[in-house]
């Protein structure tokens, strides 16, 4: 089966794409290849299995488990847990294996199967080949006592949440925070976080039904938090996704401060507290520029990789550096975690600004963000934006009239089927010119 695995696990239509058959062979397969390179050598193999609010994780989790135990893996269910808690719980509980099903931002009829290596790590390439290529093989299946046993981690969140607590030093009392939890993977685990360190937490969209995660709410819809905040009176509001892997975060008056600004701040943090590996941070080729000039400005040194937290993950762990993160709100703090954590980096947030006494869009305003415009353009053959050349020669033609006052880039979309073109200039207007001008050669040169 071609291209199962993309940039982030494996992810589609649940009970479409993603069946139960399917999350099964998957678990079995992964179960073969980890015992293969000797994962499992010398003891009893472990798993732990979590999931975000979408009902169709309730039948996944079933026949991930399934898989796994059938393969004489014991489980641990954790439950409904955002990625980065079962990434750390993978870690401190010492399995060979981490499992989540969760979709992300996507909406609720999309699920996804996401495996996590020992130490909560994600897979690497070669290993997720390796499983894909092992689907449906012939296997000599354990019987009796050698089959896998499945029991309830009845304290998964509260684990998570001490660890959460326990990277930070400075009181957050005084601070109100509204932290929309996108009816999502961290409803209970996100507000109960930022109240043990002290802020007094409003919660919205925290009352998941199994059908409304992501829906007009989290980090890709951020009217109502934004609403709530300046109603309430907060000092802040941050927005997490489905699976809380992401951030984002609303000043007081409503403002939008976006994954670029959230590294800015926190890069500057960890350098005054010679804490910023190699004066370095790592982001992606969609920083905004104005990312890059602030970075500049404060000595601090940036990498850039492709787009997805994997990429920025990589980036990090070859040269040892401490951050890194997306302009959607992916930040990875390598000293307290090993994926992109969403309210890890609120916690971290709001310490900032309890240590200087700044307010968040005083601490954003460090950075000046160029004027940025993404258009998504749907129903093209997206696997030759990078091959046809009268669409990479209208490409350098924008690249040169905009000059070092601006940008262009083109690329697939490693999860969806359309092609995305993102212009940056000095004015939102000519962005809006060169990006819509940009996209109409992307339909012509690209139909299917």
């Amino acid at each position: 089966m071609a291209n199962l695995f993309g940039t982030d696990g494996v992810r589609g239509l649940a009970n479409g794409v993603l069946t139960a058959e399917l999350a099964l062979d998957l678990s079995v397969a992964a179960a073969h290849v980890l015992a293969d390179l000797g994962e499992f050598s010398g003891h009893r193999p472990l798993a732990v299995v979590g999931r975000d609010t979408r009902i169709s994780g309730q039948f996944l989790e079933a026949a991930v488990v399934a898989g796994l135990a059938s393969a004489g893996v014991d489980v641990l269910l954790l439950g409904v847990l955002p990625t980065p808690g079962v990434a750390y719980l993978t870690g401190a509980l010492g399995a060979d294996l981490g499992v989540m099903l969760s979709a992300s931002h996507n909406a609720m009829p999309d699920n996804g199967i996401k495996f996590l290596a020992r130490g909560g790590v994600k897979l690497d390439d070669t290993i997720e080949d390796a499983i894909e290529a092992r689907m449906r093989e012939e296997w000599q299946r354990p019987t009796g006592g050698d089959v896998g046993r499945v029991t309830v981690h009845e304290t998964a969140v509260q684990e998570y949440v001490d660890h959460l607590v326990s990277t930070t030093t400075k009181p957050l009392a005084g601070l109100r925070v509204v932290l929309d939890c996108a009816e999502g993977a961290a409803s209970d685990a996100g507000p109960a976080a930022l109240e043990a360190a002290g802020a007094s937490v409003t919660a919205i969209h925290a009352q998941p039904d199994g059908l409304n995660i992501n829906d007009g709410c989290g980090s890709t819809h951020l009217e109502t938090l934004r609403a709530a905040v300046v109603k309430d009176g907060a000092h802040v509001g941050f927005a997490l996704d489905g699976d809380a892997d992401r951030c984002l975060a609303v000043d007081a008056e409503g403002n939008v401060v976006d994954g670029d600004q959230i590294l800015c701040i926190l890069a500057a943090s960890l350098k005054e507290q010679g804490r910023l590996a190699g004066d370095t941070v790592v982001a992606t080729v969609m920083s905004n520029l104005g990312f890059n000039r602030a970075m500049a400005a404060a000595g601090i040194n940036v990498v850039s990789t492709k787009v997805g937290d994997r990429y920025v993950l990589e980036a990090m762990k070859a040269s040892g550096y401490s951050l890194g993160g997306e302009q959607s709100g992916h930040v990875i703090m390598s000293d307290y975690a090993t994926t992109g954590d969403g309210v890890l980096t609120a916690l971290h947030l709001l310490e900032r600004m309890a240590v200087t006494g700044q307010s968040i869009a005083s601490l954003a305003a460090a950075m000046t963000r160029l004027p940025q415009v993404l258009v998504n353009v749907k129903g093209v053959d997206k696997d030759r934006c990078d091959t046809d050349e009268p669409l990479l020669a209208a490409v350098a033609e924008a690249s040169a009239t905009l000059g070092e006052e601006g940008r262009v880039l083109l690329r697939a979309s490693g999860t969806e089927p359309l092609v995305r073109v993102m212009v940056e200039a000095t004015s939102e207007t000519e962005a809006h010119a060169v990006a819509d001008k940009l996209a109409d050669v992307v339909r012509e040169r690209l139909a299917l």
